[in-house]
């Protein structure tokens, strides 16, 4: 008969030395046995990248200026729109067409300034409409303009539709209607200018110059300067050169500056219309 002793030290037989077992039966037990999970080692941490923006660069301190410090990483910007020509001192003059407000022009001037104008304004995006009572004098620009896409387009007197215009298809209407200019049924508008051409000052001509923003004045006889002078105010000094002026020199004023321009021609444009020219 063996003694309880040597029974549990035959029932541990072949355990490891120094284990203990893993549940012990205690006088409260169900019959069900526990599960004992064995402790989990903690995870490894794992970088998060953010999408989009890859590795994080050095750490540096941000770049901060002071108010008084902007103007000095500020970058000049000049006048956008049509380049016209040079003035005096031989920079360039540039006639912004394209405005969020109504916007007319009177030119005082010949075919051929008023032709170069249509062109470079077609150059820069706008859309040209050219109302006139001689459309064989304009269909020859309105064919080559563009490199093949309708930008200018002619119509007849009093038959111009409204165009439409918008800040991305800004317009460019040109009057050349003689010398008494019919009321046109399509006005200035927001980004829809209008240049009215006249040949001469005439007695008609003092209404179109006072209601204009802005006036080009080519080579006129001296007694046009006087009335020049009495609707535009413009001094002695440049009425005494309006006569003398040479083609393609032309004084564009408005009510408070003025400036004499010399517009020349590029080499596609002499081509096209010839060289610079007061008449027709």
């Amino acid at each position: 008969m063996s003694h309880p002793a040597s029974a549990m030290e035959s029932g541990q037989r072949g355990r490891a030395p120094g284990r203990t077992p893993a549940h012990v039966a205690s006088p409260t037990d169900t019959g069900m046995i526990p599960i004992i999970s064995a402790p989990q080692a903690p995870l490894e941490q794992r970088r998060v990248f953010s999408p989009g923006f890859g590795l994080r660069g050095p750490r540096r301190n941000r770049h901060v200026v002071t108010v008084d410090e902007l103007a000095a990483v500020s970058m000049p910007i000049g006048d956008d729109g049509v380049i016209i020509g040079t003035d005096t001192e031989s920079q360039p003059a540039v006639l912004g067409l394209s405005r969020p407000t109504p916007f007319d022009v009177v030119l005082v001037g010949g075919l051929w300034l008023a032709q170069v104008l249509a062109l470079r304004a077609a150059a820069t995006g706008a859309r040209v409409g050219v109302e006139t009572g001689r459309p064989g004098a304009w269909q020859q620009l309105a064919q080559a303009a563009g490199g093949g896409q309708q930008c200018v387009t002619v119509y007849p007197v009093g038959r111009v539709p409204a165009q439409g215009p918008s800040v991305s298809s800004p317009v460019v209407l040109i009057r050349d209607c003689g010398v008494r200019p019919p009321r046109g049924r399509v006005t200035s508008l927001p980004w829809q200018a209008v240049v009215t051409v006249l040949p001469f000052v005439s007695e008609h001509a003092p209404r179109w110059l006072a209601q204009a923003q802005l006036v080009g004045i080519q080579r006129i006889s001296p007694q046009e300067t006087e009335v020049v002078r009495d609707t535009l105010g413009i001094p002695d000094e440049q009425l005494q050169a309006l006569p003398t002026l040479y083609d393609g020199v032309a004084l564009w004023c408005t009510r408070k500056h003025r400036k004499f321009v010399m517009t020349e021609p590029t080499d596609a444009e002499t081509g096209l219309l010839g060289v610079a020219r007061r008449m027709d």
